[in-house]
């Protein structure tokens, strides 16, 4: 039986929340994870990790939340475009969850070592994926399609941050040899936090096509 249109909008507010907290708790977790990096905390990186489990909980609730909306209104154009667009900003925010891990467990894989430089670009990096979250998730609540674009340009950015990154990290090594393997490291961070911008914009595509019904490339 059909569920009356008041029910199916309570199910899309739901569904909205859930993205919304979902997109808080990425937020913070990239944070943390830099924090913990910059001061090679490994027990609160090893908390991050553990943490995980509940974002992929949120992740599984919107999945089932969805289907049951899909099953009992059977909606179309919008409404469906709606749920479509939640399942993929929600497999979106998973993975840079688990982006924000991959960082925590470079902290633990640095257990005892000092840094070989003070971290200045990736907390920066880090700063910037924050405010791409927040702002790709505004741009979802708010179906506000130039908050999405404005968004997207913040990639380029991030990009030019990692790039500087790796050139200094590769100076470092041709100085020191000894600092190859921690060196290396921090260039997973880099990528790490290259790829979560990659997520956020993707986010902001779905938005784009949720109120246009066009999916647009804005990680070009």
């Amino acid at each position: 039986m059909m569920t009356t249109r008041k029910e199916f909008d309570l199910g899309l507010d739901e569904l909205n929340a859930l993205i919304v907290q979902m997109g808080k708790r990425v937020e913070r977790a990239v944070g943390d994870s830099m924090l913990a990096l910059q001061s090679v905390d490994v027990e609160e990186a090893r908390r991050l990790i553990a943490e995980d489990k509940e974002l992929n909980a949120i992740e599984e609730k919107i999945s089932e939340l969805g289907a049951s909306l899909i099953a009992r209104q059977q909606p179309v154009a919008k409404d469906l475009r709606r749920i479509l667009v939640a399942f993929k900003i929600a497999s979106d925010l998973e993975r840079m969850g688990d982006l924000s891990v991959d960082i925590a467990k470079v902290v633990v894989r640095l257990e005892g070592q000092t840094l070989i430089k003070p971290l200045i670009d990736l907390p920066r990096m880090a700063d910037i994926v924050k405010l791409m979250t927040y702002e790709s998730i505004q741009a979802f609540v708010l179906e506000d399609t130039e908050l999405a674009y404005k968004m997207a340009k913040d990639d380029d950015v991030v990009d030019a941050l990692y790039a500087q990154i790796i050139r200094e990290l590769f100076a470092i090594m041709m100085e020191n040899p000894k600092t190859i393997s921690q060196a290396n490291l921090l260039s997973f961070v880099g990528r790490y936090i290259e790829r979560f911008a990659d997520h956020a914009t993707n986010i902001g595509e779905s938005v784009v096509y949720l109120v246009t019904g066009t999916r647009p490339d804005l990680n070009s």
